[in-house]
């Protein structure tokens, strides 16, 4: 405990210095606990502790944690398989003309070389006349898309095993073409359905083309499509 002295100066006419009491001056030490215990951060052994426990916690969240992000790329690859489809139908009906939606390992583009399970797709509308010189008869590139590269190690499996191409009417119904454009291509106007999936993943999609052009994405592992399993598959 340490002590001052207040110094009091006066002026001449007042006299000479005067010392005051001395002031007591209380010196902060460090924060004190309730019992009287200084406060102290965490020690070795709570720390290595809070360590270990969280390396349990993550490794029991890890395989949950895999099976999501699987799930997650099956769902994307869906997703971009819906897309085209469904912009191949827009085409059509806004075209008032056949389009055809082609499976292709290639790069999409006009006239791909088509193929079952392809992992890309590709639109172009269907040429209205053989040889026409018309610009506007002709076939012609609209877009396309990517689905193997859009989630890596998703596989897709069509059912008939043989789709290569949809054709889509102006009405934007599937129709029977065994010659739509692209190399290999051909088109039956009958139902096409698509599964995706991947290893790891415990919730494959499965992408089904009505002949009407209805378009369903539904979970085969679920119990078949009813009031009670809405996200099931017909």
């Amino acid at each position: 405990m340490a002590y001052r002295y207040f110094i009091a100066m006066l002026g001449a006419e007042e006299g000479p210095v005067v010392l005051s009491r001395p002031l007591r001056i209380i010196e902060q030490g460090p924060p004190v606990r309730a019992g009287g215990r200084a406060a102290a951060g965490f020690t070795l052994i709570e720390l290595l502790t809070a360590i270990v426990l969280l390396g349990i916690l993550m490794r029991l969240a890890m395989p949950s944690f895999v099976v999501w992000m699987n799930n997650t790329k099956v769902r994307t690859v869906a997703e971009a398989l819906q897309t085209g489809i469904r912009l191949a139908q827009a085409e059509a009906v806004r075209g008032n003309r056949q389009v055809v939606l082609s499976f292709t390992n290639g790069t999409p583009t006009l006239n791909v070389t088509a193929v079952a399970n392809g992992s890309n797709w590709s639109i172009q509308t269907v040429p209205l006349f053989a040889n026409s010189l018309d610009a506007d008869t002709q076939a012609t590139f609209v877009q396309g898309g990517a689905l193997g590269d859009v989630a890596s190690g998703v596989t897709i499996t069509s059912t008939p095993p043989s789709v290569t191409a949809l054709c889509f009417n102006s009405n934007g119904r599937l129709v029977v073409n065994t010659a739509p454009g692209p190399t290999g291509a051909s088109c039956a106007a009958a139902s096409a359905s698509f599964t995706i999936d991947r290893t790891g993943a415990d919730r494959p999609l499965r992408v089904i083309v009505g002949v009407g052009g209805q378009l369903r994405v539904c979970d085969p592992n679920r119990p078949t499509l009813s009031a009670t399993s809405p996200d099931g598959c017909p």
